[in-house]
């Protein structure tokens, strides 16, 4: 057991520097987290920081590659209303194969690759997420957090520690994110030739809980002197203009340089309950089709969401390496992605057969193209649901290749709402950050920008931090 005193100083440190949820009251509750670090091998540390810049790049280029979205979604946009939205949506943007329209947008692709471990096949992309891939401030909070108990309370951080001769891995997400970012404003600032600071637009959802990760950006933001300022669809609707140029204006803000989605991902974030739900969907969503016809960085552009899709996911991992030279990739750099991309099979008639009859139910996991949490589908409710399934709606999903990460071979503590958990069946997710600027040489950005860790019990399904068993964590490197 812990000490209640280490519970406390502990929680109180994670609400005094941001590692907290905004309470309905106004009040702050402290995110779940582990008292150590969990630890991961050097040498597939190593690999996966060698290979996500290279993933970025793949997905950056298919992206900005719209024949091949909209002939590779075309099925998908038939089968689920949401993904049908966003490929109209991308065709008012960019038209189509006979009439394609440049656009003056700046894709900055700010993206979290997200794997596990697997104890058999080593370490997979569980997904890619391409619009509102945030917490990257919590990462690096995270591994401070881990630090400060290491030196305040190093009886408790050694009682827990998996491997006592693990090295704590340095994690700068939040630092290089607003780093990446601000290469991106003062660019396009420079280019409108405005006096002034560069300004950041974070569009964010109404009543958003999440707002101490992302208010740890935005002062980072500030201190690299970039003004920053939030606001949602529903507001963007009655504020935005174009300027000379097609600079984008706010109203009683001036020019915008960098626009960062927070919302945007799902139907809900599109609905205003006091504009009629029709006209609000349609007028929310236009709005964000108006930010993209202007000359701004801008993450997600409705192709970075398109392409990070579970989708083009799986299209990726079922072609062979030698596709890849489409978007300019060596066959070297196609093999070392293809590396990391689990198995994944369509839903199909054929593959509902052979999944009925013939395949290992455990070890696949059915997925829709829902991002964050609650969007898996596991074992033998995987059947239930395909027998549900209307065949006009096979192809909003896929089945993919489960992972089994190895569990920390050392009990845990979680702390959460300031209570101890003991966990003996932990198992982590690594999400590893990047930054890719499409107009800015790969030598000002290197790609990567630090690492998330989120951990749960092996048992639970959904290790979401914030409506799952999910905990954030840290990493520490052992030979």
């Amino acid at each position: 057991m812990i000490a209640q005193q280490v519970i406390e100083d502990t929680c109180e440190w994670a609400i005094m520097h941001g590692v907290a949820f905004r309470q309905a009251d106004n009040s702050a509750r402290h995110c779940p987290f582990s008292i150590a670090p969990m630890t991961m091998k050097l040498d597939v540390y190593q690999h996966l920081r060698n290979v996500t810049p290279m993933v970025a790049k793949l997905i950056n280029r298919v992206s900005e590659d719209h024949d091949f979205l909209q002939a590779s979604l075309s099925d998908v946009a038939k089968a689920d209303p949401f993904f049908g939205h966003l490929i109209q949506l991308h065709h008012q943007a960019h038209g189509d194969t006979n009439n394609r329209k440049s656009v003056v947008r700046q894709p900055l692709l700010l993206m979290r690759t997200d794997y596990m471990d697997d104890e058999q096949n080593g370490a997979k992309v569980v997904e890619f997420n391409g619009i509102a891939a945030g917490m990257a401030p919590f990462g690096q909070k995270a591994t401070e957090l881990h630090q400060y108990i290491q030196q305040q309370w190093p009886h408790t951080y050694q009682a827990w520690t998996e491997n006592p001769s693990a090295i704590p891995e340095k994690n700068t997400a939040l630092t290089q994110l607003a780093s990446g970012i601000a290469v991106a404003a003062f660019k396009v600032k420079n280019e409108a030739g405005d006096s002034g600071k560069p300004t950041f637009l974070m569009v964010i959802q109404k009543n958003e809980d999440n707002v101490y990760d992302q208010h740890l950006l935005e002062i980072e933001l500030q201190r690299l002197g970039i003004r920053t300022v939030r606001r949602t669809f529903e507001q963007l609707s009655t504020e935005l203009s174009s300027g000379e140029h097609q600079r984008l204006i706010l109203q009683d803000v001036g020019g915008i340089d960098v626009v960062y989605l927070r919302a945007g991902y799902q139907y809900s974030d599109y609905y205003a309950p006091d504009m009629d739900q029709h006209e609000c969907c349609h007028t929310l969503s236009q709005t964000r089709l108006f930010i993209e016809l202007h000359n701004v960085a801008m993450n997600a552009t409705i192709s970075q969401q398109l392409a990070t899709s579970k989708t083009i996911q799986m299209l990726l991992t079922m072609m062979p390496a030698t596709d890849y030279v489409r978007w300019g990739l060596s066959i070297e750099e196609a093999i070392l992605i293809k590396s990391v991309l689990a198995e994944m099979k369509p839903v199909n008639t054929d593959t509902i057969a052979w999944f009925n009859t013939t395949a290992n139910k455990q070890q696949w996991v059915l997925k829709n193209q829902g991002e964050g949490g609650g969007h898996c589908i596991f074992g033998d409710d995987i059947s239930r649901k395909l027998k549900q399934l209307p065949a006009k709606e096979y192809d909003a999903w896929a089945l993919m290749q489960r992972l089994y990460p190895r569990e920390r071979e050392v009990p845990t503590m979680a702390i959460r709402d300031s209570k101890q958990t003991y966990i003996d069946n932990l198992v982590s997710e690594i999400g590893l950050f990047t930054v890719t600027f499409i107009n800015v040489p790969a030598t000002t950005l290197d790609g990567y920008a630090g690492y998330l860790v989120r951990s749960k019990p092996a048992n639970e399904g959904e290790g979401g931090i914030h409506s799952g068993q999910g905990i954030l964590d840290s990493l520490a490197l052992v030979d």
